[in-house]
């Protein structure tokens, strides 16, 4: 985790494209917003393959372990965004979704998208969780 800047504190995760491509995990934001990038089913630097439900799952535990380093959680998500490689998935991702964020329901935006930076991935999230005050 790098120092805080103007109020504002950057997260890492050690994922292998933070680097290469110079991005956050999350970024938290004075008055307690914290965002969180796009996160996939990469675990350990490597695809987790599965069935969509198993990819969603896999991709929202890496939001919420960024979303842990700052002391939130699932209860803490004010919006979620889901981008899925094929319309046929939709049902296994919104179950997977709903067994994550049932109690916190989100805003949430789910949209098919041409394809993802690895063609194994079928999903990848977006997190927004919300502190409450400030950080």
């Amino acid at each position: 985790m790098s120092a805080p800047d103007n109020g504002v504190r950057r997260i890492s995760s050690g994922g292998p494209w933070e680097d290469v491509i110079a991005y956050s995990r999350a970024v938290e934001l004075p008055g307690g917003l914290v965002l969180v990038s796009g996160c996939t089913s990469v675990v350990d630097g490597a695809v987790a393959y599965g069935n969509p439900y198993e990819q969603t799952i896999n991709a929202f535990n890496v939001a919420l372990g960024a979303l842990a380093q700052v002391g939130l959680g699932a209860e803490h998500v004010v919006r979620t965004r889901m981008y899925l490689t094929h319309a046929r998935d939709v049902d296994e991702v919104g179950r997977a979704h709903k067994e994550l964020f049932d109690a916190a329901r989100p805003a949430s935006t789910m949209v098919i998208v041409a394809g993802l930076v690895d063609p194994n991935l079928v999903v990848e999230v977006e997190v927004e969780a919300y502190r409450g005050g400030a950080a």
